[in-house]
């Protein structure tokens, strides 16, 4: 999956002392945009500090204090990450552009997991740092904490920390059948429909276990047994925690589907499962783990 890096772990641990040096990767978002140089061959290529603060002069900004416009997020293969909180406006080198965050899987399916997984995950932080600027108690202008990695009103003491939103990833089976569903939306052709798992977010006040059986009754109207844990998986570009499980069918298997939420459901056969693994998300990793009889008893 995209956190299944081939040379060990993210350092995601917060330090505030780190200082950006010239060679650092700072990556640079502008209404759902990251900015990359078109001109590098092999795909994408994020700017470096020196290139950012070149851009920098002259571009200040009245929004985001000098000491917090580059913030550092973590460090991923012997590279430390920053993300840039200004807004350069129109893009500041001929060389680059920016790119859709949507489209980069689309547009560059060769691109390096590290950089994927660096990108989604700077993204995530950059999104809450954008969103708590100001204190949604009182007002007040927040400011970074000393210690970890929080936002902290200095007038309410209000602290506030990244937002994970937790959702659970479903794999109803039958026997030697799975269920999955497209979402609702443009009619398709079969040959381009887009299959998933059952997908929700957890409620306040419910376990993982529990939105499981809530979320397959609401989209699909199956009761479910046997909730079987799988894996969990950041998910930076949404914000979410993705919880995966599998579950079998229990009792009546009459479908009642929720056209809000999905186009269609249907039940496939082991060996017959559409799509194929592509070493990112959760979701095409339980559809091949159930295609190829490994999934969780």
């Amino acid at each position: 999956m995209i956190q299944d890096l081939d040379f060990g772990r993210m350092q995601n641990e917060f330090h505030n002392d780190v200082e950006p040096q010239a060679d650092d990767i700072v990556v640079c978002f502008q209404n759902g945009k990251v900015l990359h140089d078109h001109t590098a061959d092999g795909g994408l290529k994020l700017p470096t500090y020196a290139q950012v603060s070149e851009w920098m002069k002259g571009n200040e900004s009245t929004y985001w204090d000098k000491d917090d416009i580059i913030q550092y997020v973590f460090r991923l293969q012997d590279v430390n990450y920053f993300i840039y909180m200004g807004n350069f406006g129109e893009c500041p080198d001929p060389d680059y552009t920016y790119v859709p965050m949507m489209a980069i899987r689309r547009d560059w399916p060769e691109i390096p997991r590290n950089l994927y997984f660096g990108m989604c995950t700077a993204w995530h932080l950059y999104v809450w740092y954008r969103d708590n600027k100001f204190c949604g108690r009182c007002g007040t202008q927040t400011h970074h904490d000393a210690k970890e990695r929080m936002m902290r009103c200095p007038e309410c003491g209000n602290m506030i920390f990244p937002r994970i939103n937790p959702a659970v990833i479903v794999i109803v089976r039958d026997g030697d059948k799975c269920l999955l569903a497209t979402s609702a939306g443009p009619t398709t052709t079969s040959k381009d429909k887009r299959y998933g798992a059952i997908a929700g977010f957890i409620e306040i006040g419910e376990t993982a276990e529990e939105a499981v059986a809530r979320e397959v009754m609401e989209e699909v109207g199956l009761h479910v047994k046997n909730i079987t844990y799988y894996k969990s998986q950041p998910w930076g570009i949404a914000g979410n925690l993705s919880i995966g499980y599998f579950c079998d069918v229990d009792g009546d298997k009459t479908m009642h589907i929720d056209t809000s939420e999905l186009g269609s459901a249907e039940w496939f056969k082991r060996g017959e499962v559409p799509g194929k693994e592509d070493g990112i998300s959760l979701t095409r990793e339980m559809m091949t783990v159930f295609n190829e009889g490994r999934d969780p008893r």
